[in-house]
């Protein structure tokens, strides 16, 4: 059994990093077993196809990003349901985190290349998977902000999310000071972008 995860392990972990680097139209399911040191039926066995191969790509982090984003909202909106500070942590902590994961760094670029190639079967699978979590955060964040219609709470969400898989995906540019840790960087990071997205938020 323990085999099994680990060829499924090393076959998501080429393909992320390949994605990352060639894009999905531009990785071939033959770079992905040369990489990953598989046959093309071990591909075959646990996913399938590229496009199962692609999702399952996305459901490996997003997955757990999701849940740990949901967890932290709920907990924020127990204790105070308008605090617009804590909710925007509870959205933004989680997916920076993904930084300071060794293979996290290649998804980030993966995420990235979403957004920019027009890939309609994955915004569709991203969407059905996902869309809830972006939906509860409407929700919660729709209580801070009575005054926003729902049209305009939408548009500056997506500000805030792009503002987000960019700080995300840019992080090296961002230079970390000697002495100063990836897990301190990353909270820096998430403090600027909370501040950048409340002050977005309430105009």
């Amino acid at each position: 059994m323990t085999n099994h995860f680990n060829t499924k392990e090393r076959i998501l972990h080429a393909a992320e990093d390949l994605f990352a680097q060639h894009g999905f139209a531009g990785t071939s399911l033959r770079q992905v077993t040369s990489r990953a040191d598989v046959n093309i039926a071990a591909v075959n066995y646990h996913f399938g196809s590229k496009e199962n191969l692609v999702q399952e790509v996305f459901k490996h982090r997003m997955d757990e990003m999701s849940e740990k984003r949901l967890q932290a909202l709920n907990q924020v909106i127990q204790k105070e349901p308008a605090d617009l500070e804590g909710i925007l942590l509870a959205f933004i902590q989680p997916a920076l985190a993904l930084t300071l994961d060794r293979h996290g760094a290649s998804f980030v670029r993966v995420l990235a290349r979403a957004y920019a190639e027009k890939n309609d079967g994955l915004r569709n699978f991203l969407s059905e998977n996902y869309g809830q979590v972006l939906r509860e955060f409407a929700k919660a964040l729709a209580v801070c902000l009575p005054a926003l219609s729902k049209e305009e709470l939408y548009w500056r969400m997506d500000f805030v999310a792009g503002a987000l898989t960019y700080a995300m995906a840019d992080f090296g540019l961002i230079r970390r000071l000697p002495g100063v840790t990836e897990k301190a960087h990353c909270e820096k990071a998430a403090q600027h972008l909370i501040t950048f997205a409340k002050a977005g938020l309430k105009a």
